[in-house]
């Protein structure tokens, strides 16, 4: 007699949880279409060195300013170096400022909007007069300010950004927070003894996560551009490096004559810019708990 034990593979939650975004995701034309273009974006520059045509600094001052073809898909530079070439490797450095200006931004804005929303009284006064001063620039104009004073380079540009994105998180952490630090099960936690720290991180935190997360997506467009901006006055990365901001500072001296210098790089952070706003939107719409509801 045998006995046959079906085992049922269940996906772990949060695996199970990332499927269920992505095919809300991929059910809505926009944000299906900002994903795909992230998801490639990423996949060039996992992939530059093979899909990259020509060296990215090789110059050949034979093939200056060429038009799109002739073995260059989107023509060549002043210094005879492949247009396609610098734009695929620059893919590296706009997900370099992303990922690094995530990492920086999110965790700062969430702790201290959190720990003001929670604690309250002189402790957000103080916290929320601080972000008060940093949201009263413009964002571009403090970067610019922050770069001056540390040296043009990428590695202080991407600081300069991260100083200057935190207070829109930090704001919106501490409205989720002041929510929730009246819920039952807030209240709960402190009969039974748990710190504010704890509470705070444990039980406040989780619940903003997802605000945060949208906030995050949504304000990558303006660190693209921001990042952009600083390359093009030259204050953000310095030359040769690819990065897109700063081949349309070196094009635009030649773009009456040679469009495709500035417009190659300018649909990249168009395109990019576009799909994060998209994807932004989209998962607003996927972590609305009406919307989940519903699935």
């Amino acid at each position: 007699m045998s006995t046959s034990t079906e085992t049922t593979f269940r996906l772990p939650a949060p695996i199970l949880a990332l499927k269920n975004i992505v095919l809300f995701l991929l059910k809505s034309p926009t944000s299906a279409f900002g994903l795909a273009v992230l998801t490639l974006l990423v996949l060039v520059a996992a992939f530059a060195p093979l899909i990259a045509t020509h060296e990215p600094y090789a110059q050949d001052l034979a093939l200056t300013l060429q038009a799109p073809g002739n073995g260059h898909l989107f023509g060549t530079d002043e210094l005879g170096r492949d247009i396609f070439s610098r734009l695929v490797w620059g893919a590296r450095i706009t997900l370099t400022i992303i990922f690094l200006v995530s990492i920086v931004v999110g965790p700062i804005g969430l702790i201290i909007g959190t720990t003001a929303g929670y604690l309250g009284g002189k402790v957000d006064t103080v916290m929320m007069r601080i972000t008060d001063i940093f949201l009263s620039f413009p964002s571009l104009i403090l970067s610019l300010a922050f770069v001056a004073a540390l040296g043009p380079s990428l590695n202080n540009a991407i600081v300069a950004i991260a100083l200057t994105s935190w207070p829109p998180i930090a704001r919106l952490a501490r409205a989720e927070a002041m929510t929730f630090r009246k819920a039952d099960y807030i209240s709960a936690a402190r009969l039974q003894g748990a710190s504010p720290a704890r509470i705070i991180f444990k039980s406040i935190m989780p619940m903003c996560l997802p605000s945060v997360l949208i906030r995050l997506t949504l304000n990558m467009a303006t660190v693209i551009l921001t990042a952009a901006g600083l390359g093009f006055l030259g204050l953000g990365a310095q030359p040769p490096l690819p990065e897109w901001g700063a081949m349309i500072a070196t094009g635009r001296r030649y773009m009456l004559d040679s469009w495709w210098l500035v417009t190659f790089p300018g649909i990249s952070i168009l395109t990019v810019s576009l799909a994060f706003n998209l994807l932004g939107d989209g998962l607003r719409d996927a972590l609305d708990p009406k919307q989940m509801n519903r699935r």
